[in-house]
């Protein structure tokens, strides 16, 4: 095995001679020959993408096609197109019908790179290929048959995401019957010079000059440094020092120039403070309710305007029924429309008349002044409940006879205006 992982390493182009390396290296190789579905797993920059390519070209599917999907960088409303296909004019912009990677694949490899970010729907129909390897195209009814092998990669802790309702648990199980782990880079510290030293080289080749070398200090503070982004990060600082230095010898203080501060090989500080995520989502809650709210409320002055123009009529009651359901809730009590209505409703405005005094050294002199009551719904509803409440001398039964309503609706009517 030992010389199996070793001729693997140089076929790929794979620097690092780490056990933790090659054991993901060792497992790959095991599963290469089967069509169980794979999950790699590790930090943006570990080099995730060498694994399937791996896992492709040491199985029997390696003469048909390796398609590598970025499921992060594909936008929510077109995955699903990309990913099964659609049919003409399934959507705007359907121009005619598309065969999608599963589709295009079949009989080969498709590496799901960041499925952590795949939308909950767009999961629905992976599973589905998972168990029984159908799909549907966009805008089709027709399920169709394929026969892909799936490796997935994410830099996601997928436990989270499936507590945060993120990623679907089943999907995950599925898709990590066999799971392989790549370490960060800080826990290859024994690679990080010799990843260091090749990436010189190359950069030496491609821009035609000599390659530069670190001094022992500069070799402690490279290794000793957290890297946190990784292989990727390691490769663009070695590639400017290669540019961007006319001395060739490499020292620590100027290797110190080209790497951010603040990033030591520390352990890593956990954040107990909400995440901007979090906050966003909390957001999205608090618009939601506030447009429920809004919709609610619109919902409500279309029943008071229904009752205003119609009176309160059976078939207001019939046509409304729904909107009294869900502005009211359920009637337990037998309460019917004409227990939440607004009492009494004048047609349109009144008027009334006072008078108003002038006076002066010998006469005095009265002008009549009309003034337009209100039309509040609130205030004539609270001046009938209190006529009707003096005239029966605080009765509530005879005053909720006489008013049309419930006993309990008119005590919750008093509560509500304080009376």
């Amino acid at each position: 095995m030992e010389s199996s992982i070793q001729a693997t390493k140089q076929r790929f182009g794979i620097i690092g001679n780490s056990a933790t390396l090659n054991r993901a290296i060792e497992k790959a190789i095991q599963v290469s020959p089967t069509d169980i579905s794979v999950l790699v797993t590790g930090e943006s920059g570990v080099g995730k993408e060498s694994i399937p390519k791996i896992i492709h070209q040491l199985s029997h599917r390696k003469h048909n096609k390796y398609i590598a999907v970025n499921c992060g960088a594909i936008p929510e409303g077109t995955i699903d197109s990309e990913l099964f296909g659609h049919e003409k004019g399934a959507f705007t912009g359907a121009t005619a019908t598309r065969n999608g990677y599963f589709e295009v694949a079949d009989g080969g490899t498709i590496f799901l790179d960041e499925v952590g970010e795949l939308p909950l729907t767009t999961q629905v129909r992976l599973l589905r290929v998972l168990e029984n390897g159908e799909f549907i195209k966009v805008g089709s009814s027709k399920v169709q048959k394929t026969n892909v092998r799936i490796v997935a990669a994410t830099n996601v802790n997928m436990f989270e995401a499936i507590k945060k309702e993120k990623f679907r648990e089943d999907l995950y199980y599925r898709l990590s019957t066999v799971e392989i782990n790549l370490p960060p880079l800080r826990e290859r510290q024994e690679d990080i010079h010799l990843l260091f030293r090749k990436f010189a080289s190359d950069f030496a080749l491609k821009y035609k000059m000599p390659t530069i070398k670190l001094s022992d200090d500069a070799v402690q503070d490279l290794i000793k440094y957290r890297w946190s982004g990784n292989i990727r990060q390691l490769r663009n600082v070695a590639e400017q020092v290669s540019v961007l230095e006319q001395n060739r010898a490499i020292s620590a203080d100027t290797l110190r120039g080209y790497l951010p501060s603040g990033t030591s090989n520390l352990p890593a500080v956990i954040k107990t403070t909400k995440s901007e995520s979090d906050f966003s989502s909390e957001r999205e809650i608090l618009y939601k309710v506030l447009f429920d709210m809004k919709a609610d409320l619109n919902d409500l002055k279309k029943l008071t305007m229904e009752l205003m123009k119609n009176g309160n009529t059976k078939d207001v009651e019939k046509d409304n029924e729904g909107l009294i359901e869900k502005i009211y809730g359920d009637n337990d009590d037998d309460e019917t429309l004409e227990d939440l209505q607004v009492l009494a409703i004048p047609q349109k405005a009144e008027t009334k008349k006072t008078y108003t005094t002038e006076t002066n050294d010998k006469y005095h002199f009265a002008e009549e002044i009309e003034e337009e009551e209100t039309l509040s719904l609130h205030d004539k509803e609270l001046e009938l409940i209190k006529k009707s409440l003096e005239r029966h001398s605080g009765k509530r039964k005879l005053a909720a006879e006489e008013l049309g309503i419930s006993e309990r609706t008119l005590y919750r009517k008093i509560k509500q205006f304080d009376l």
